[in-house]
């Protein structure tokens, strides 16, 4: 039998602190490793596997498009890279969209186009506005956007321009903005951190001084849109709209894709200013069509907004039985549960010896962004499995 974890530790780049779990195939909400046992998973590739695992509509697309196209060069037209762009910005505020690879380069377009923004619009402006506990991507531009040493110590100097203000200070945010703003860049719902939730005051306050000081408004949608947060795009609960935003994740259900997506007043970009070989490929776009168009179909995201809601209920319920779990937050079906000491760690890896995949994001954190496909009975078993871990983890340290 091959040793999967020896071969990744002999040739893979030791980027990882991988969960000793060598996954196999998967089911809807369920995967299974190679020795044959089964996860109630709800992690989903980290909100990436939006309509689950091995999703007909999906597969089917695939495959099919497989069979006439896998890629062509933005040299020419293709259709479902026209067809997904249609999609997008028929249901959003958006124009006009330019389709990449991951979330990363998503981030970086809109940068790009916020400095273009600044320079032609702004009389030079180049500073992008960011805010604590952000996480914009592993580019080096996207490393000084987030602005968290523990990502770019080691990849210093940044490039600069970023300006860093705490997550939902709004006062803090009114005097950062001067006249060299080009832009401020937000998450609705900040994933990596821990699920935290922009307030709507400070949302607000985002868009006013944008349109005070005509800066552009970018939103991160790469873990917050299609769906996750039971609409479809996660601005489209908290009545702000932005200027840019970027998609990614859950955009083509696990193919590589990402997306700079504007409106018209913002889309500046002209020939040669932007480009990408596979961005926008007829593989990765046919699958976002299979995907924006289930998640646009009628009670998909009622659904999510349903099940998120009851998940967050029954989380809730934990919260009263255990003195470990503190608090719960989430919005659609991107919860999370803090815990009052430094065992998220210890919880991920029980509920993996019991068959339930999450995430801890810090050391005292879980995230849960499961497939927007999720049902409650699942709920339900995820929940007797955690009040199990809690119980577990809570006694050590009683």
């Amino acid at each position: 039998m091959t040793d999967w974890v020896a071969l990744e530790q002999q040739y893979y780049m030791r980027t990882f602190n991988r969960l000793p779990v060598v996954l196999d195939h998967g089911e809807g909400a369920r995967v299974w490793d190679v020795d044959g046992k089964c996860y109630l998973d709800l992690v989903a590739g980290i909100a990436v596997n939006a309509l689950g695992h091995n999703h007909p509509a999906l597969v089917n697309a695939i495959a099919e498009q497989a069979k006439k196209l896998i890629h062509v060069s933005n040299l020419y037209y293709s259709t479902p890279q026209l067809e997904l762009a249609r999609l997008i910005c028929e249901h959003s505020v958006g124009d006009r969209v330019f389709f990449a690879n991951s979330g990363a380069e998503a981030n970086e377009g809109a940068i790009k186009l916020a400095r273009k923004w600044g320079k032609y619009q702004k009389g030079g402006a180049y500073e992008i506005i960011t805010v604590s506990g952000a996480f914009h991507g592993r580019t080096i531009a996207a490393l000084d956007a987030t602005g968290n040493e523990k990502y770019y110590k080691d990849f210093a100097p940044m490039p600069g321009g970023f300006i860093h203000v705490p997550f939902n200070d709004v006062a803090a945010l009114e005097a950062a903005v001067t006249d060299q703003t080009a832009a401020i860049m937000l998450e609705v719902v900040q994933g990596e951190s821990g699920v935290n939730l922009a307030t709507d005051e400070f949302m607000r306050a985002a868009r006013r001084l944008c349109d005070a000081n005509n800066a552009l408004l970018v939103l991160d949608e790469v873990q917050t849109g299609i769906g996750r947060t039971g609409h479809f795009m996660g601005y489209q609960g908290v009545g702000v709209a932005p200027d840019v935003f970027s998609l990614a994740k859950g955009l083509a259900g696990g193919v590589p894709i990402g997306a700079v997506v504007a409106t018209e007043r913002a889309s500046i970009f002209t020939p040669g200013d932007h480009g990408s070989t596979f961005g926008g490929n007829p593989l990765a776009c046919a699958a976002g069509v299979a995907v924006v168009s289930t998640i646009l179909a009628p009670g998909f995201l009622e659904h999510v907004r349903t099940v998120g809601g009851y998940f967050l209920q029954q989380l809730s319920g934990l919260v009263s039985r255990h003195d470990l779990a503190v608090s719960v937050r989430g919005r659609g079906l991107m919860l999370a549960l803090d815990l009052e000491a430094d065992l998220a760690g210890q919880l991920q890896s029980t509920a993996l010896q019991k068959g339930l995949i999450v995430n801890a994001t810090g050391p005292r954190t879980i995230r849960m962004v499961p497939p927007l496909t999720l049902t409650r009975a699942e709920v339900d078993e995820a929940i007797t499995i955690l009040d199990a871990c809690l119980a577990e983890c809570g006694a050590k340290v009683a």
